[in-house]
């Protein structure tokens, strides 16, 4: 199976070209307000229409309860909810309930967090140093995951190729590696997708 690419904090018209020419197989848009990549659902509606149909937009949220989530999708802005907050699963279960496919995101320090995170019961799981710190953990407490997950932070072009060849995630997640003074970076967007594309298996 090939390692996805999943490329997050989209915010403008021309992130979306950058990402039409780049193909990865996610994009994603922040809705939490406190994020310098915020978007608003409608704002997210419109970049969403001019996306790739073969790519998927994906709503990252943050303590957002069921109609917010729910509003962000009916607008056609999002297909699948990320979820970095303390959301009950009563929510997770909710949401799939209501057709919309959930990624849960786990701060990992231990083999211990990664265990915790496989037993979650929502369609995918991400693992990340923190929420957005763009750092990488030790990813020597993934050698015994048993579930595929989505690998975040701190990934970027030059880290990438390690990243897929040593642990075979189901996807990578990156936001500010492929940013130069915080704004999406073509280059960075190929060199990151043609990075893991070479080491695809």
């Amino acid at each position: 199976m090939s390692t996805k690419i999943k490329m997050c904090g989209l915010s403008k018209p021309e992130d979306i070209a950058f990402a039409n020419e780049v193909r990865p197989d996610y994009i994603g848009f922040v809705f939490a307000k406190k994020s310098s990549r915020y978007v608003t659902p409608e704002k997210a509606a419109e970049l969403a229409a001019k996306l790739d149909k073969s790519i998927v937009p994906v709503g990252v949220f943050v303590d957002s309860d069921f109609e917010e989530i729910m509003h962000t999708v009916n607008l056609g802005s999002i297909r699948i909810a990320q979820l970095h907050g303390n959301e009950p699963v009563e929510l997770v279960k909710r949401l799939q309930e209501n057709g919309v496919p959930v990624i849960r995101a786990f701060q990992i320090k231990s083999e211990d967090d990664v265990k915790k995170a496989e037993t979650s019961c929502a369609d995918h799981i991400l693992l990340d140093s923190g929420k957005g710190s763009g750092l990488t953990f030790d990813w020597s407490v993934l050698k015994n995951a048993k579930r595929p997950y989505f690998l975040a932070g701190g990934l970027d072009p030059k880290n990438v190729s390690r990243a897929v060849n040593d642990l075979h995630p189901y996807a990578v997640d990156v936001s500010s590696g492929l940013e130069t003074d915080g704004v999406k970076d073509k280059n960075k967007m190929i060199k990151f997708a043609e990075a893991v594309r070479k080491e695809r298996f």
